[in-house]
């Protein structure tokens, strides 16, 4: 059995190493390493496959978030509000910029923010709402849009972990994540599921105004050299960055349609175990894209499992250990642990299983039957 890794990306880049290095040695050869061609080819090659109107590449994921509530004119005090159960970037920003976050608790099921939990926090000072597709699974994008048409607030979609994922309305249309809220970031962070070979991102928005003012922002507010029209920063996408991401993102669905493909293999394997339970899955198949494979472990010592797991060849990852709220960089005497009783859940059981477009049958059976023989130990 090969090396199970937790993100193989020696394995992808091995069946595309030859255009990979063509479109990298390019760039070499003309020096425009930075705004070259391949960022613009790329930026209209990734508008075209969203059906968005405007693709901003950016240097990474967080600069994208960044960026994204920059171009909004967000005030110092307005309060963003998002949810509890994430990666710490997206409530990073919000105190960066003087907001005020404002952290609410997610769905049992769908990990991603209660929409319950939304319409409580609403105040007049709110303006704005962060949906994290957490995991590679779409929120409630529908019901969240229809709050913020209510109460004329803005929604910024954290998109970096759920890229080509389809959002389905309650009518059957769909939309690809990222491209329904006013505006949305995403990162291109190597394991993600379009990911370079360094660090990128991007913000993307159907908004004309908001996406010229956005390219203003990351050019150090220049849209004429030297003539600095809006305070901005430094935050763009390298030439061979995009030229990765030009060359990868033709194979973008099939890489989540493989990641799918291992999700499944898992959830069959884990199927009639009572105390492993498997990722929710809201809405058409590709709702959700897998960017983790994220198991609840039931009466059982999650913290032992891993320790199982890395003693045995298998990499795997606790996402996440600490809510924010609990944070020491994000603590406010307004929260309150009532308010967070499924984050605070959450964290003592959530356990994510190697995810990535390598998978063989081979390492997913080994990976479950080490899973199932410690709970069926333990419970």
């Amino acid at each position: 059995m090969r090396k199970i890794q937790m993100v193989d990306l020696k394995g992808q880049y091995t069946k595309i190493k030859d255009v990979v290095d063509s479109s990298i040695a390019e760039v070499l050869d003309n020096t425009a390493y930075i705004n070259g061609p391949k960022v613009h080819e790329f930026q209209k090659n990734l508008e075209a496959y969203l059906n968005v109107k405007h693709a901003i590449p950016c240097a990474n994921g967080t600069d994208a978030l960044q960026i994204a509530m920059m171009g909004l004119d967000l005030k110092p005090g307005d309060e963003v509000i998002t949810a509890d159960f994430t990666f710490a970037a997206t409530v990073e920003v919000i105190a960066l910029l003087q907001l005020t976050p404002v952290l609410v608790d997610v769905d049992p099921k769908s990990f991603n923010i209660d929409i319950d939990a939304i319409k409580k926090a609403i105040t007049p000072k709110t303006k704005a709402i962060v949906p994290v597709h957490l995991f590679g699974q779409c929120a409630n994008m529908e019901a969240i849009m229809e709050i913020a048409k209510e109460h004329n607030i803005y929604v910024i979609e954290d998109n970096a972990q759920a890229i080509g994922a389809n959002y389905t309305y309650s009518n059957g249309k769909k939309a690809k994540a990222g491209t329904i809220g006013h505006v949305a970031s995403t990162s291109f962070f190597p394991s993600k599921n379009l990911g370079c070979y360094g660090d990128g991102g991007a913000i993307f928005t159907n908004d004309d105004d908001l996406a010229h003012k956005i390219r203003g922002i990351v050019n150090h507010g220049m849209y004429e050299r030297y003539h600095h029209d809006v305070v901005g920063v430094n935050s763009r996408l390298d030439s061979i960055q995009a030229a990765v991401l030009d060359t990868k993102l033709p194979n973008l669905n099939a890489y989540n349609a493989a990641r799918i493909k291992a999700a499944n293999a898992y959830d069959k394997a884990f199927k009639e175990h009572e105390n492993i339970i498997t990722p929710y899955r809201e809405g058409s198949e590709d709702n959700h894209v897998f960017h983790q494979y994220t198991l609840k472990i039931k009466d059982t010592n999650r913290d032992a499992l891993v320790k199982h797991l890395n003693e045995n060849g298998i990499p795997c990852g606790v996402y996440y250990p600490i809510p924010l709220h609990l944070q020491k960089a994000y603590k406010d005497l307004r929260y309150k642990e009532e308010d967070f009783t499924v984050t605070n859940q959450l964290v003592k059981e959530v356990i994510s299983l190697p995810m990535h477009t390598e998978l063989d049958d081979e390492q997913i059976d080994f990976i479950t039957s080490t899973v199932i023989n410690f709970v069926n130990s333990h419970s």
